[in-house]
């Protein structure tokens, strides 16, 4: 296990030089605590939702135990809002003064989230609903089925001048192209394909990435996950040219992102290469 200590410095479970991809061990608010200020461009986070209380829900047509993991265990309405107070504190001192923060999360969390981030001082520029499309059944059938998730895009505060590609947004077929894109989102749940080498419970589709680093980035610049799971944010930044550094706890899903990692960098490699080929 190479779990971050206090008095050395961390080393990446992971690393390529030549992308810029580096994947970290250990506890989120520990590693945000040892990194630079001011060093991120664009961060993304999916915060734990804290529902891991015994409960059930329904997956591929049954009922499953909903408990993640010691990570999300169900805690009390003040300490969920303490630790999002003390992570989005750190998020704010190691973003650049004019980079911007994503956060997703349900309705067990993210008003605790929105709340902190207005206490923190930080300006919310959207709130997001994420469409799933084709969501899980709910099996009580006494209240809507959980269709959406709500990603909040927040900059550090009002003077702060972000980045919004609106030519690549406008460029994408949701609603439709060349229209200016809405709050609502139409994204599917993951491919199978994106947990071939398996699956995290709260992964997040490849297409819902894309869009947040093309609408709020720059080829170069360098973006933080902090609870990168399965790796999708590392692999999205290395389709699209960006640096990345994520956080993640627990070793069984750092493995599945190296894996997924890797796969991109060889098909980015192969893409190069088809292209030099077809300018000799």
């Amino acid at each position: 296990m190479r779990e971050v200590q206090a008095d050395v410095t961390p080393v990446p479970w992971f690393e390529d030089r030549e992308s810029g991809i580096r994947l970290y061990q250990g506890d989120a608010l520990a590693l945000l605590s040892r990194a630079k200020p001011e060093l991120f461009d664009l961060i993304f986070a999916d915060p734990p939702y804290f529902l891991s209380d015994g409960g059930v829900t329904c997956h591929a047509g049954k009922m499953v135990v909903v408990d993640k993991g010691a990570w999300d265990t169900s805690r009390d309405i003040a300490a969920v809002h303490d630790f999002n107070l003390a992570w989005l504190k750190e998020c704010k001192r190691v973003l650049k003064p004019h980079g911007t923060i994503f956060v997703s999360g349900t309705y067990h969390n993210i008003y605790s989230v929105g709340f902190a981030m207005q206490q923190l001082g930080f300006v919310i520029l959207n709130d997001i609903a994420w469409f799933k499309v084709n969501p899980p059944p709910n099996l009580s059938c006494r209240y809507f089925t959980h269709a959406t998730e709500t990603i909040l895009w927040a900059k550090k505060g009002k003077r702060a001048r972000h980045y919004f590609n609106y030519e690549a947004m406008k460029a994408l077929p949701d609603p439709a192209p060349g229209k200016q894109m809405l709050s609502l989102w139409r994204i599917p749940p993951p491919k199978p394909w994106e947990k071939r080498y398996g699956k995290h419970p709260t992964q997040k589709p490849e297409e819902l990435l894309e869009r947040i680093i093309l609408a709020a980035s720059r080829r170069g610049d360098l973006i933080l996950d902090p609870f990168i799971g399965s790796g999708t944010t590392a692999v999205v930044a290395a389709r699209l040219g960006r640096r990345c550094v994520g956080f993640e706890l627990e070793s069984s899903y750092l493995e599945v992102a190296v894996k997924r990692v890797k796969d991109e960098l060889s098909a980015a490699k192969k893409r190069q290469l088809v292209l030099e080929m077809g300018t000799e």
